[in-house]
């Protein structure tokens, strides 16, 4: 068997970087899974459809123990998130002691209003953890997995948007308004850094009890306006020909529709009132609970 682990990663993905980044320089250990089984993971593909446990033992075996357990990759099948810790703790030499965190995203809580122009959207309410969600598929996984407490530890981590390494939201701008209509329409946007996903990661596990069976909602803590990002930001400044050609001819044209829509709308400074965004999420409970505050916030550049 491999050595055990404080953390199994299973998908080694965008997310992966900042966490083993984390794992070693707080010295913690680790193992990751990838479907190729490249740069030193363990091959692992989880057939969430595939309800023959039988044919999949296999491939859990060789996996280390570990005191956590990291699902990185959507569970949307009935019973496969079961399927998945149970398969794990039969492979095991001991019983063991894992628990497992899942990740999911914020956008269970998307509401009617979030497709209503953001000056219309007069259902307007702040959302947090306990709020009602949409009872969809990948929802219901998470609510099964949620389910195996207190037997088994497990939480679930609802993350908002995910920037930093290569994500850069001023590269968003374009597709998210690319003509003055669609941006007339957008309202709020949450975020949260992968070095602060991974921070929270490594609070759960060092701190178990405290999170086991509960469904945590992650943002950065703030509400971010698209008007006064994309009015900030327009869109990615073009470089300068060899010949020497102006940049400013290919001006980005987000700034100036942001302006007309606030003499349209009678918006007199940016950001915008949060009421008249559409959507707000409040994430305070989770950062109170483990005694963090996010260090990577306001899509700060140098934060990449």
């Amino acid at each position: 068997m491999p050595t055990p682990v404080d953390i199994l990663i299973l998908g080694a993905g965008w997310t992966s970087t900042f966490l083993i980044s984390l794992c070693r320089s707080r010295h913690f250990s680790y193992a990751a899974t990838t479907r190729s089984g490249d740069n030193g993971t363990f091959k692992f593909i989880f057939d969430q459809n595939n309800d023959d446990e039988p044919s999949q033992l296999d491939q859990f075996r060789h996996l280390p123990d570990a005191t956590t357990v990291l699902i990185t990759f959507p569970i949307t099948q009935q019973g496969a998130s079961g399927r998945l810790v149970r398969l794990y703790y039969e492979t095991r030499v001991d019983s063991g002691r894992a628990s497992f965190i899942q990740l999911g995203a914020t956008s269970i809580w998307d509401t009617p209003s979030e497709n209503l122009p953001p000056v219309q959207a007069s259902r307007f309410q702040w959302q947090d953890r306990n709020s009602p969600y949409v009872f969809n598929d990948r929802a219901k996984a998470e609510d099964e997995l949620l389910a195996l407490s207190p037997a088994i530890q497990t939480t679930v981590l609802n993350l908002a948007g995910l920037w930093g390494g290569k994500r850069d939201t001023r590269n968003w701008v374009g597709r998210v308004a690319p003509t003055k209509d669609a941006l007339r329409n957008k309202g709020s946007i949450h975020m949260i850094h992968g070095h602060d996903v991974a921070r929270a990661i490594l609070a759960v596990h060092a701190q178990f009890p405290r999170s086991a069976g509960q469904r945590w909602l992650l943002t950065d803590g703030r509400v971010y306006d698209w008007w006064d990002l994309a009015s900030a930001w327009g869109l990615p400044t073009p470089k300068v020909d060899d010949d020497g050609a102006d940049p400013d001819a290919a001006k980005s044209p987000q700034p100036t529709w942001v302006l007309e829509l606030m003499l349209e709308t009678g918006v007199r400074g940016l950001p915008r009132d949060t009421h008249l965004l559409g959507r707000a999420l409040d994430s305070r409970e989770f950062w109170a609970a483990f005694n963090l505050m996010p260090k990577r916030a306001r899509l700060d550049k140098a934060d990449l």
